[in-house]
């Protein structure tokens, strides 16, 4: 691997593990959206190292405001481990800049080979939440080290799985000790979660990476990502789909 790219991600490994944030990459050396990817799965290949496994996809600027925002015209991905799965408590200790977002997450019961595969595969849907934590001091990031940063991705939550069923347009609620503090519908991602599938499928696809079967993909953020503070009781609500919980310390 190129010197430059392995030290980068060493950087933000080193990052994750010490719960210290740094310098955004791009302030200290070139790169560009194809390297940052590498950058990404070189710091998943160390976790891997350590023993974790990879059970998923997750998607980022799923939004058309987001894409605005960030001036891009294509969605974003990240890779999830099982380190990453949280049951019902969270140390945000353990994280540097926490915030959490309500997600309708898909489970898949067969390989994804190509992207016509992707809809076919779909073995559950269930409501969930991702929390992100970028790496980088004052949470600021161009395009790259956000990708380089695997899209933010730190930990997820899922409620219970439900057969497949239509979400394109599902009301979806986030709790922060029983006071409403985001609300959105499931068709501000992608105008419909089936598409951040598909989008999943192909780029994966691209990437020479097959989806399998038991893996989880998490479609987008129905809201915008809010602070997540320690000692709180968090429930994200999706309507026909349930809800999650998680307590924070």
């Amino acid at each position: 691997m190129n010197p430059r790219l392995n030290a980068f991600a060493e950087t933000l490994d080193e990052a994750v593990r010490s719960r210290r944030a740094v310098p955004r990459l791009t302030d200290t050396a070139p790169l560009d959206v194809a390297e940052a990817y590498e950058v990404q799965r070189a710091v998943i290949e160390r976790r891997r190292a350590r023993g974790e496994a990879l059970i998923g996809v997750k998607m980022g600027f799923t939004s058309r405001a987001k894409m605005v925002q960030m001036g891009v015209d294509d969605v974003i991905w990240g890779l999830l481990t099982d380190a990453m799965l949280v049951e019902s408590h969270l140390d945000t200790s353990a994280l540097i800049h926490p915030r959490i977002e309500p997600e309708i997450a898909f489970l898949l019961d067969r390989p994804v080979r190509t992207p016509a595969d992707a809809v076919a595969a779909i073995g559950g849907i269930a409501v969930g939440y991702e929390v992100l934590d970028s790496r980088y001091e004052g949470f600021s990031f161009t395009l790259a080290d956000v990708v380089a940063d695997n899209a933010s991705a730190s930990g997820f939550g899922l409620g219970p799985w439900h057969a497949p069923k239509d979400v394109g347009n599902v009301g979806m609620l986030l709790e922060i000790d029983g006071r409403p503090v985001a609300s959105g519908s499931s068709a501000a991602i992608l105008g419909d979660p089936l598409r951040s599938l598909n989008a999943a499928a192909r780029l994966a696809c691209a990437a020479g990476i097959e989806l399998q079967p038991g893996w989880v993909i998490l479609a987008g953020a129905a809201t915008a990502a809010v602070p997540l503070p320690s000692g709180a009781h968090v429930r994200v609500s999706a309507a026909g789909l349930g809800h999650v919980e998680v307590t924070t310390r």
